[in-house]
């Protein structure tokens, strides 16, 4: 066999592989070598490739997608996690944009929920960083689009950088809406500071600040603190909310709202 036969024989299992760990979320790689009938070394190699694109994190005789206080999952794993809850809070996030209106809107999955549903509220600016997010909304009537510049990174398939940051630093708009990975003690945390420095930025642009977070992610931390979670205007959470952290965010004057479904 060729090695361009080779190489694109190696893709498409790659490909394979990341569609199976998006979908499972951990496995062993001997597990994985059998099921897809190459050797243990191959299939270690293969996993490194995934790392070193960013779209999985090894551990002692296996791989996962889940997050880490260190590791974000990718965009695609982050897709298809928590669909209902996201979607739930993007219906009460939704009534908190009017006609007229100037939003930014971050390249979270929870968020882009959020600008699925923003059809038919128009006139409207919607500013984003988020590549999905902009197809999403691209071409829809009475949405004016403005795409924030940068360095595109393939695990978030957003822009991000120092380009990104001074193109917020340039706006200013009514509101905000963002996600992020890990909140506990009153505070919302992320493991990447690349992404830190952006939704820092797009909450010092907005008047006013809103964060979807769904139940899954309270009660983490996370490597870096982005703010302390007082200073958005209304924190939306799913109907999975426990009495525990519900009480956390009270103790820390967190003003919150419950999404049902």
């Amino acid at each position: 066999m060729s090695e361009q036969n080779l190489s694109r024989r190696r893709e498409c299992r790659l490909d394979e592989l990341t569609a199976l760990l998006v979908a499972e979320g951990t496995a062993t790689a001997q597990d994985l070598a059998e099921r897809f009938d190459v050797s243990l070394m191959t299939m270690h190699r293969d996993l490194d490739e995934l790392e070193r694109r960013g779209l999985v994190r090894k551990f002692r005789g296996g791989v996962t997608t889940l997050p880490s206080g260190v590791f974000e999952s990718n965009v695609l794993y982050r897709q298809k996690a928590m669909t209902a809850q996201k979607q739930a809070m993007a219906r009460r996030a939704r009534e908190l944009v009017e006609p007229g209106m100037s939003v930014m809107l971050d390249d979270s999955t929870s968020v882009l929920e959020l600008a699925r549903t923003l059809g038919g509220i128009t006139p409207l600016r919607v500013v984003t960083n988020y590549l999905e997010g902009l197809k999403v909304l691209s071409g829809t009537p009475g949405i004016a689009l403005t795409a924030l510049g940068g360095d595109y990174d393939p695990n978030h398939d957003s822009f991000l950088g120092v380009g990104c940051v001074e193109a917020i630093g340039a706006l200013r708009v009514d509101a905000v809406f963002v996600s992020t990975s890990a909140a506990s003690g009153g505070l919302a945390y992320h493991q990447e500071q690349h992404i830190v420095s952006v939704k820092r930025a797009m909450l010092d642009a907005a008047a006013r600040r809103y964060l979807l977070l769904d139940h899954s992610k309270l009660g983490r931390v996370a490597l870096h603190r982005v703010v302390p979670l007082e200073v958005f205007d209304l924190v939306i959470v799913d109907d999975g909310l426990s009495e525990e952290h519900a009480a956390e965010l009270r103790e820390h004057r967190v003003p919150f709202e419950v999404a049902g479904s």
